[in-house]
């Protein structure tokens, strides 16, 4: 059973509070189900102090066909951005150790799905990009903090959450004050 993440503060206004162990909502319902191509964007802080490997958002199924927004945090208390989607036999992760991002501040995440060509962005920057046979995810539920099978728990703040049913520029993105 999971406990409930808790209200604070951002600098764009109020904002949940995952731990990191066991804080997540569950959604019986899929927003992205039925759409080819989409915005999802994400104002979130990452905890330097959080697990190596975290799912803040899963749509889907917790197995098969799903879209996951990730991060990974290394020892030195620095993230770098894990995008994923499967549908069908087709996968692809946009992930780059590389690419890392001082943990403990306000980010905004964008992830663009259009008709199969995916692209992550930070901060307004294109990061990664990649194809992939897509067609729209049928069903599944969501989850906000965890996977849905309830691993890899996130721990950090998540201020918004917010998807359009079509691929946005970089122009276009929410621009919070962070």
């Amino acid at each position: 059973m999971s406990s409930e993440p808790v209200l604070t503060d951002s600098p764009a206004g109020p904002a949940v509070l995952f731990d990191g162990e066991d804080d997540a909502f569950f959604l019986d319902s899929n927003p992205l189900q039925g759409l080819r191509t989409f915005t999802l964007e994400v104002v979130f802080l990452p905890a330097s102090d959080g697990p190596p490997e975290q799912r803040f958002l899963h749509f889907g199924f917790a197995d098969g066909e799903r879209v996951l927004l990730e991060t990974r945090v290394t020892e030195e208390g620095r993230w770098y951005l894990d995008s994923f989607v499967q549908k069908g036999d087709a996968n692809k992760a946009l992930i780059d150790p590389e690419l890392l991002h001082p943990a403990d501040r306000w980010y905004h995440l964008a992830y663009v799905v259009d008709d199969g060509r995916l692209e992550n962005y930070v901060d307004g920057k294109l990061e990664l990009s990649a194809e992939i046979p897509f067609t729209p995810l049928e069903g599944g539920r969501t989850s906000i903090g965890v996977r849905l099978n309830r691993v890899f728990w996130f721990k950090g703040a998540i201020h918004s959450i917010r998807i359009s049913p079509e691929a946005l520029e970089s122009e276009s993105f929410t621009r919070p004050a962070l």
